[in-house]
């Protein structure tokens, strides 16, 4: 049972953007600030969100805040939400994050081999039907590093259409994660913005049909939100994103899903820095959390915008 009975799965709010050919927005959150942000922007445009919470972030909050936290969003909201489990790396967490409430699991066993991955999968699948818990698994691996998951570029791998239809068949999931290009973090290219592989996404889409993929390492690394970083006194180097041109195309060949963490975290680093730096005289740590607040809710729209826009 969810949390919160104002919750939904995943696969009841992708299945209809893939109708729409749009995508929607999963958003990392790591505190009450990040979750209001979210939802705020997601109220305001009038859209569904994927809450998604890392391994590190249940660590961090424990179960009983972020369940709480969750809980008093979703009565707050006027629009159906999700809670996720991103990046689950074994099925016990899955287990405890189902029995806890969440209405929406990723199992990434991405680094084993093809049966292996289809083994761990299923098993994770088999539990979550049980409650009504939509799954997402992921075939092929991205690069960069994102909380406790961190992947070589040379040991980035590429999706395989075909694998992605026969994994898809053979575990039953409800949305697959797949690798044509993006990377985790805020450097996803050396010198140049990266280009996602658009050709290989419409071969899976063709071999797979209507089902709902999911693209993670999407952040777009605004330049303007990494200025405003930088000027007051972080020190990002060598950014660059996935632009918001290749996000569209990718969209309207069949994406459903768009993870976004990085911009989050820029996008709230950058704008407590900047009260801090302004307002040297104040002791009020909620200012500096409004700030933060604020640049949440403003990227969140910035990205909601874009993932419906045609």
């Amino acid at each position: 049972m969810f949390i919160n009975n104002k919750l939904v799965s995943g696969s009841e709010i992708l299945r209809e953007a893939l109708l729409k050919k749009s995508a929607i927005g999963a958003f990392n959150f790591i505190n009450m600030e990040t979750v209001q942000g979210v939802v705020e922007a997601a109220n305001e445009f009038g859209v569904s969100v994927i809450l998604q919470a890392s391994e590190s972030t249940i660590k961090y909050m424990g179960f009983s805040y972020l369940k709480s936290i969750i809980s008093a969003a979703a009565d707050e909201s006027k629009v159906p939400l999700v809670l996720h489990l991103d990046h689950g790396s074994s099925f016990e967490i899955c287990k405890k994050c189902i029995d806890e409430g969440f209405s929406s699991i990723m199992i990434d066993a991405s680094s084993l081999n093809f049966d292996e991955n289809v083994i761990k999968t299923k098993e994770v699948v088999n539990y979550a039907k049980l409650f009504g818990v939509s799954v997402e698994a992921e075939l092929g691996t991205l690069a960069g590093i994102e909380d406790e998951v961190e992947v070589s570029m040379t040991n980035a791998i590429y999706t395989d259409p075909d694998e992605a239809f026969e994994f898809i068949e053979k575990t039953g999931i409800d949305s697959l994660a797949i690798a044509i290009g993006t990377s985790h973090g805020p450097n996803k290219g050396k010198g140049a913005n990266p280009k996602l592989s658009i050709d290989i996404l419409k071969r899976i889409k063709q071999k797979i049909g209507d089902f709902p993929l999911v693209l993670h390492g999407a952040s777009s690394v605004y330049s303007d939100e990494v200025e405003i970083c930088n000027r007051y006194g972080a020190n990002l180097k060598d950014t660059f994103g996935i632009t918001d041109s290749d996000l569209k195309e990718a969209i309207q060949n069949g994406i459903s899903k768009i993870n976004v963490d990085t911009d989050v975290r820029i996008a709230f680093l950058g704008s407590i820095r900047q009260s801090i730096e302004e307002n040297k005289s104040n002791i009020d740590i909620r200012k500096y959390l409004a700030a933060g607040k604020r640049s949440i809710k403003n990227i969140a729209l910035r990205k909601l915008k874009m993932y419906t826009s045609h």
